[in-house]
C-alpha cells in the first residue's frame, strides 16, 4: 500500500492492481459519554491518550472509492446536507478534488444505514449525487432505510444476507451488531486484503488497545464487540489493512497485536499523515 497523492480532502494509494482513495467528508463531534463499558454504562474517567475537543470527542468521517481502471465501488457516501453540523457533508469536494467523475460510479456499498453514510446518495439540491448509478448494496437487515429522501435509489438496492462478491475484488462480509446491517467489505489486491468497514471502531486511540469497550448507539453491543474481536484479530494476519469510516482521515492503517500479553489490545498504524 503506497501513497500517490493527496490534498485537503483526500488521499490516494497504490494496492496491488488497484487505486484506494480516502475521501474525507469531514468530522463530528460527539459526548464521551457515547463510549460504554462491558455494564452498558458510560466510562468513568477516559485515558490521557484519548483527545478531546472541547469536551467532546471528535470523529472523522470517512468514505472509500477503491478502482482497477475499469470497474469501481464507492464505500459509503457521507452525510449529504442532513447532519445538523456545518463540518460534514464534504465528499463531492473530496471526489472533485482526487479527479473522480461521480457521474461515472455505478456502484455504491454501504456499511450501515445512519445518515453520516448513507445519505451522501442524494445531493443537497435534492438531486442523485451519483447519475450513473447502478447498484447499491447494503446489508439485509438495514434495507428499509430507503424511504423518504432515499425512496428514489430503492429500485437499486440490493440487499445482501451474506457472504457474498459484488465485484471480482470486492466481497460483502456481514457483521452486524452496531446496526442489523452492519457490513464489511474485503478488498482484494494482487498484494493484500483491505478491509473497509463503517462503525466497527469509532474511537481508535482508545478502542484498538480496549476493544471491550462500546458505543452508545451499537445496537447490539455484546454483537458489536464480537465483531470488532473478530475482525481485529483478522487485520493482524500478514498483508491485511483496514480503512475505517471514523479512523482518523485518510483512516488507512495496519494493524498489530499491542505486545502486552493479553491477547486484548491492538496497535494502530497509520499509512499516510492526517488530512482536513
Amino acid at each position: 500500500m503506497r501513497l500517490i497523492s493527496c490534498g485537503r480532502h483526500h488521499a490516494t494509494f497504490e494496492f496491488g492492481d488497484l487505486q484506494v482513495t480516502s475521501l474525507r467528508d469531514g468530522y463530528i463531534d460527539m459526548p464521551p459519554t457515547r463510549l460504554r463499558g462491558e455494564d452498558g454504562r458510560a466510562l468513568d474517567v477516559l485515558p490521557p491518550a484519548v483527545p478531546l475537543a472541547g469536551d467532546n470527542l471528535r470523529l472523522s468521517v470517512n468514505a472509500f472509492f477503491v478502482t482497477d481502471g475499469t470497474r469501481s465501488v464507492l464505500v459509503d457516501t457521507g452525510a449529504s446536507d442532513v447532519w445538523p453540523d456545518p463540518t460534514m457533508g464534504l465528499i463531492y469536494d473530496a471526489l472533485d478534488e482526487a479527479g473522480v467523475d461521480r457521474a461515472r460510479i455505478t456502484d455504491v456499498a454501504i456499511t450501515h444505514r445512519h445518515e453520516d453514510h448513507v445519505s451522501g446518495l442524494i445531493a443537497p439540491d435534492g438531486s442523485e449525487a451519483f447519475a450513473g448509478l447502478e447498484r447499491v448494496w447494503i446489508g439485509a437487515g438495514d434495507a428499509s432505510v430507503f424511504t423518504g429522501r432515499l425512496e428514489p435509489i430503492r429500485d437499486r438496492v440490493v440487499p445482501v444476507s451474506g457472504k457474498v462478491a459484488i465485484n471480482d475484488w470486492t466481497t460483502a462480509i456481514p457483521t452486524p451488531g452496531h446496526t442489523p446491517g452492519h457490513t464489511v467489505y474485503d478488498v482484494r489486491s494482487g498484494t493484500g486484503h483491505l478491509l473497509v468497514w463503517g462503525d466497527t471502531v469509532h474511537v481508535p486511540t482508545l478502542q484498538f488497545d480496549q476493544p471491550n469497550v462500546a458505543w452508545e448507539f451499537d445496537g447490539d453491543q455484546s454483537q458489536a464487540r464480537d465483531a470488532r474481536a473478530a475482525l481485529l484479530e483478522r487485520l493482524t494476519r500478514p498483508d491485511h489493512f483496514v480503512a475505517g469510516a471514523h479512523l482518523d482521515s485518510p483512516g488507512i492503517a495496519r494493524v498489530t497485536p499491542s505486545g502486552d500479553g493479553d491477547g486484548h489490545g491492538y496497535a494502530l498504524e497509520y499509512l499516510a499523515p492526517p488530512i482536513g
